[in-house]
């Protein structure tokens, strides 16, 4: 039997590292204590870099927030962001005058193209208790002629993503959410119309997969020629098809072959990215990712001339209220809610 492993390293403090058409993954992972007034950590903050607070004290950070946890504005251009709000809140708000609430389960899909500025901030909603966060953030890139698309969010909501549950012969379940691509016969929805996910020629799939202490499942092959990377970023140790891997491991494995992964002796979960290659220059600097350095400098001369829209909040960490529930209101006024 071929070896599915291509190569395997350690994931170490993210981002991690991810394959073409990825740029990179970051998962944050918070405790945030009950939360005050304000919306914040019901902490000191005494002693926290605050600004850049990445260093994970008490094991939460503030990130850029100084009141609220997260990212206050910055800008994006030539690239699309993919948040994967897996527990908390998400409060997003945009140079188009976009803004949304969204979390616990919810996926945010955000074409950056040709320009956006917005904010992410992590509201602690909860007073009297805990508000654990955590989440994946993805990069996905662009091809050349789609960097400079309008820009456009899409909102995938909890209830409307399959979640996929598959049982061995003992009864061992496998749990697979199915954010872009398909498992079988179940589809995720439709991701932004100009995103390199739309083109079917991409092969584009993001799952997570659970698995249970001792389970075992089929990992069912992929077209050649995609690239396929599995994070073991909960649990302890399994196999695929027999190759030992341990938590903690970003693993590239051969696409084109079903693989059969054998789970240890606590559950277990990996998060898959897989695409084709887009296979065209990256030129990254900060916030912006282009082709060329004088596209890179392009990007910068803009900004700095238009502000790509402006910034039509009151603060640069706007957060709605403790009350709010989950919603999306788009830069043309459609307002949606979950199911």
């Amino acid at each position: 039997m071929t070896n599915p492993i291509l190569h395997m390293e350690h994931l170490g403090a993210p981002p991690w590292k991810t394959l073409d058409p990825f740029l990179f993954c970051v998962h944050h992972d918070d405790a945030y204590p009950a939360g005050n007034p304000a919306m914040g950590p019901a902490a000191s903050l005494a002693g926290r870099n605050i600004g850049s607070d990445f260093a994970g004290r008490d094991g939460w950070r503030m990130y850029h927030g100084d009141t609220v946890p997260g990212f206050p504005r910055h800008p994006h251009r030539g690239f699309e962001t993919i948040t994967l709000a897996r527990r908390g809140y998400i409060d997003h708000s945009d140079s188009l005058g976009a803004t949304a609430r969204f979390g616990h389960g919810d996926v945010q899909w955000m074409t950056a193209g040709k320009g956006v500025v917005h904010s992410e901030m992590f509201p602690l909603v909860h007073q009297d208790r805990p508000n654990p966060t955590e989440l994946f953030q993805i990069w996905l890139n662009l091809p050349a002629k789609r960097k400079m698309v309008p820009p456009h969010f899409t909102m995938l909501w909890s209830p409307d993503i399959p979640r996929v549950v598959q049982q061995d012969e003992a009864g061992r379940k496998t749990e697979v959410v199915v954010m872009a691509g398909a498992l079988g016969a179940d589809r995720a929805p439709s991701p932004p119309p100009d995103s390199w996910a739309s083109d079917p020629r991409s092969d584009l799939a993001i799952w997570t997969i659970e698995v249970d202490a001792e389970g075992e499942w089929i990992l069912p092959a992929a077209p050649a020629g995609v690239n396929r990377m599995l994070y073991f970023f909960a649990g302890d140790a399994l196999t695929l098809d027999g190759h030992p891997a341990r938590c903690g491991v970003g693993i590239q494995v051969r696409p084109e072959q079903p693989i059969a992964v054998k789970n240890g002796p606590i559950r277990s979960e990996l998060l898959m990215l897989q695409g084709r290659p887009i296979g065209e220059p990256v030129a990254q600097y900060g916030p912006f990712v282009m082709n060329t350095r004088n596209e890179i400098r392009q990007a910068f001369a803009d900004y700095q001339r238009t502000g790509f829209g402006g910034w039509p909040w009151a603060s640069d960490g706007p957060v709605h209220a403790r009350e709010a529930q989950r919603f999306a209101v788009h830069a043309t006024g459609k307002k949606e809610r979950p199911a």
